[in-house]
Parts: structure tokens; sequence; C-alpha cells
């Protein structure tokens, strides 16, 4: 029953009468539809359609939390603060340090949707409430395929599709206009998503973060978060079935690795270019 405390997350209190229309109109998540209870992923995203900050986004009585890597939190307050304009908003830092709890019944906190599709009961508080080792959630994250940025993707390298957040509820469809809703919804009718997260295990330990998984010589990804012998990347899945099904073996370095979508998904390896495209 794991508790484990993420000393590098940090929190943003978005309050204020306007507040949810707000980030309603401006990041990736529907937050109308967010149950009290429930942490949801979350994107500000450029013009361009690629993350430019993750976060968690969660309700309070006074408004939303935000919870967001340390490193990024100054930078996405006054990004958001730029768009704030006349609207009744206030937003300011709210404390530091996020506790994640499975595997156990839980009172208060948030949680995690991205775990709930996995059928796996996690739950967010701000504060320290454990101090198990921190690999046992990147282990969770990893089979889970649940990735963060800095960690699994670099900030302004990524559209939401290639992190899941398509299908892990932190991306919406219908609520309208919010900045760079334009590009992720050609991704989505178009289906021209390649980048997908993928589990990435080895018979031993995998090479370091940032390595490049290769078959047949051709780039193929990048390994993120590695604990062990499992891991995290984000990779080209039309090309890595297309590998698969020649049965051509896919390398982590000099590693042979096995790659697989996550369960909770619902996708699949395309087997040739041609069925990418379909």
């Amino acid at each position: 029953m794991p508790t484990v405390f993420l000393k590098d997350r940090a929190l943003i209190r978005v309050s204020g009468a306007d507040a949810e229309p707000f980030l309603q109109n401006l990041i990736t998540t529907d937050i109308v539809s967010l149950a009290v209870d429930e942490a949801r992923p979350g994107a500000l995203l450029t013009p361009q359609g690629k993350i430019l900050f993750d976060f968690m986004i969660m309700r309070e009585d006074a408004g939303f939390l935000i919870e967001t890597d340390e490193s990024q939190r100054d930078a996405l307050s006054k990004r958001l603060s730029m768009y704030k304009l006349r609207a009744a908003v206030d937003i300011a830092a709210a404390g530091e340090g996020i506790s994640v709890i499975w595997d156990q019944p839980v009172e208060g906190g948030w949680k995690d949707s991205r775990f709930l599709k996995a059928g796996i009961a996690l739950t967010r508080k701000p504060g320290n409430a454990g101090n198990d080792d921190p690999i046992l959630y990147n282990s969770l994250r990893a089979a889970n395929g649940v990735v963060v940025a800095g960690q699994d993707y670099p900030l302004q390298d990524a559209f939401p599709h290639d992190v899941l957040m398509d299908l892990n509820g932190g991306l919406s469809f219908k609520k309208g206009c919010y900045v760079g809703q334009e590009v992720v919804s050609r991704m989505q009718h178009r289906g021209t998503a390649r980048r997908r997260v993928v589990t990435v295990t080895a018979d031993g330990a995998l090479p370091a973060p940032g390595s490049e998984l290769t078959a047949a010589g051709k780039p193929v990804g990048t390994l993120g978060s590695v604990s062990g012998r499992i891991g995290l990347a984000i990779v080209r899945i039309d090309r890595a079935g297309e590998a698969m099904a020649a049965g051509t073996p896919i390398l982590a370095g000099e590693t042979p690795v096995t790659l697989a979508l996550p369960a909770w998904s619902g996708l699949t390896f395309p087997a040739s270019a041609d069925e990418a495209s379909a």
C-alpha cells in the first residue's frame, strides 16, 4: 500500500468568479465536467498545438488547483496571467509537494483519472503523507503508460495525442475553442497521430533515459523514464509496428527491448504503412 511523496511537484491556485470560464477557454481539459474528487490531466498549448505546459487540475472550494512540475510553476503562472485581462481571476502559488497513494482506501484528495483508466485507484493529495521510494511510483507510471514532461518528453516537442491525452481525459473535442484547439482537432479527425506512449521492457536493466530506440538502424523513438527493466518512450507506432511485423529487433541503445501500448488505450501497432494511414 505505497505512499510516495513527490517533492518536485508544485501547486497553483486559480480562483475568483471567472475561474471556470477563464480556464475552460484556455486549456485542453473540459473542466465543466470535472468531478469534485477527480484529478484530470491537461495542458496549455502553443498556437501550433504542442504542449507548452502539462499539469493535473482539480476542483476545490475556492476554485481550482493546478499541479505541475516545480520547474514549470512560475512560468505557467506568468503565462496564465498573460491571458487574464479583465477576468475576475486570482492566480497564486499554493504550496509544494504532492503525495500519491494507491492500493488502499484514502480520505480526501483527488482520484487520478489517468490511472483509473487502467483500473488503479490512485489518490493525489497536497503535502507529505509518506516516504516510500519514488521508484515505486515511477514503475507504476511505466507499467501504465503515464508520462510527465521533463522526464519522458521535452516541452514544446509533443502534441497531446503523442502523450495519450486524447484517450486519458486530458483533451476535449466538444467544449469549443482553446489555444491550439484547431491543430489537435485536425489531428483527431484526420487520424494523423503516429507518435504514441509505449511501455518498454528488457530482460535486464534498460539503458539511461534519452537512449535512442532503433529498428534496423532507423530511429523509432527515445527512451524516457527508466525503472530497472521497465521504462516509457514515445515512439512512431507505424515504424515500430512494421518492424515488429517483420520480426526486426527493436533496440534501446544496444539492448533488445519489447514495446507495448497501454492496454487501457485500446490502441494497436499498425503492421504496415498502408494500415497506419488507413
